[in-house]
């Protein structure tokens, strides 16, 4: 590595612990950023030359804190700043004084705030993603708009209504309860795992483009454990994006298509994540706290730990859905469920769990496209046909219909093969 090359890194890692700080100080978002980005140009210029400070978050706080200073200052004059101690004139001094103030419960509140700012219950789930991706993860608007497959002045406008919208609600930034903190915590993992789908719900065109919102989430969620280190769901919620994302290279084939889970190419998931997260997993079980993420995480790791798709414990699979139902009663959970139980106890069963759920579910794409292959293992081919047809009209993408067609095709062909050889 370069002389200069850590200084990326170093302030990527520093910037939500220094702008959730700075946020507390002045509460603006807009002054928190433009201050954090002040002090990062600062260290850009001064660190090769002094050499790196003792703590770079500390350094980047106080720094930005007196470029925030001075920027209030001279846009509102008249109003009375935030009371703190006046800035120290000593850098070094105050960057060692900081360092000492801000401990680790101080940190962690300060980014738990930061995090429950952006996934704040008054914003759509669209702006909160964009939010946390530009301020806690100080993502480009061109990058964050490249993901979303959006313009990058529609993006700019989705996060600046985002911040009007934080600073409407006048979120408080005193540091929170016992309770208060349990209930941000939930609010911030669904908030990260929102993101991590929007990077691993993808097609072959836009892996490119997405992979660093899956990346990203994984990235905070790693952050959010440090801070939290004994809570079993944040375990979970990391492990669970871990071993999705293990299997990134096997998704798709050499023409983009998708590739169902039981027919990947094993080999070419990724050991290492699954190792990291099935170790993870295996922790947070150990706290006897089940939570929703911790339950999705084992069924991932039931997966991942199966040499083939003929091996896939299904019948565990099962119990642990059913306990997902308890814990996170959702027509999607059953739905998922019927997977296991049409492994296990064959397709009519399966077909039986599902129908209730036709009315909730009749827009979505897997719902047709489960009921058509196990009507299709029962023989019902013209209820089979219709139910691929929905599904291929539901279909988000192109890949998809192309998938559920050959699907179906496949499967005809088989069927028309076995009565030709009955008839024989």
């Amino acid at each position: 590595m370069s002389d200069a090359a850590w200084l990326g890194p170093t302030l990527a890692a520093a910037r939500p612990q220094a702008v959730a700080a700075l946020l507390r100080y002045f509460r603006d978002l807009d002054i928190a950023e433009e201050a954090f980005q002040e002090a990062s140009l600062r260290a850009l210029r001064d660190w090769p030359r002094n050499g790196p400070p003792r703590d770079a978050v500390a350094w980047l706080i106080f720094v930005g804190r007196n470029v925030g200073i001075d920027a209030t200052r001279r846009r509102r004059r008249d109003v009375p700043l935030p009371d703190e101690e006046e800035a120290l004139s000593d850098l070094e001094d105050a960057e060692a004084d900081m360092a000492d103030r801000l401990d680790g419960s101080h940190y962690r509140d300060d980014v738990l705030r930061l995090l429950f700012v952006c996934c704040h219950p008054r914003l759509p789930a669209t702006q909160q993603i964009a939010l946390a991706l530009r301020v806690v993860s100080g993502l480009s608007v061109p990058r964050i708009a490249r993901a979303f497959l959006v313009g990058d002045a529609a993006m700019e406008q989705r996060i600046t209504r985002a911040k009007a919208r934080v600073a409407e609600a006048g979120v408080p930034f005193g540091p929170p309860g016992a309770v208060e903190r349990a209930e941000r915590l939930g609010a911030v993992a669904a908030m990260l795992y929102l993101v991590f789908n929007e990077g691993y719900s993808v097609t072959a065109e836009t892996v490119a483009a997405r992979a660093l919102l899956s990346e990203e989430a994984i990235r905070l969620a790693r952050l959010l454990l440090r801070l939290f280190p004994a809570e079993p769901e944040i375990m979970g919620l990391l492990a669970l994006m871990l071993l999705q994302q293990a299997r990134s290279a096997a998704r798709f084939d050499a023409a983009g298509e998708p590739i169902l889970l039981e027919e990947q190419d094993r080999r070419l998931w990724n050991p290492a994540l699954i190792a990291e997260g099935l170790a993870l997993i295996e922790k947070a079980m150990r706290h006897a706290q089940p939570g929703a993420y911790q339950v999705q995480a084992a069924i991932a790791a039931l997966h991942a730990r199966a040499a083939t798709a003929a091996e896939t414990d299904w019948a565990q699979i099962d119990l642990l859905y059913a306990m997902l139902e308890r814990l996170q009663p959702s027509p999607i959970v059953t739905l998922n469920r019927a997977v296991a139980v049409a492994k296990l106890r064959g397709p009519a069963a399966a077909l039986t769990m599902i129908e209730p759920l036709a009315q909730r579910l009749s827009a979505y794409f897997y719902f047709h496209g489960a009921r058509g292959a196990f009507l299709l293992q029962l023989g019902h081919h013209a209820e089979a046909r219709a139910a691929f047809g929905q599904a291929i009209a539901l279909a988000r993408s192109s890949a998809e219909a192309a998938h559920i067609r050959r699907q179906l095709d496949r499967l005809m062909a088989d069927c028309a093969e076995g009565e030709t050889r009955g008839a024989g």
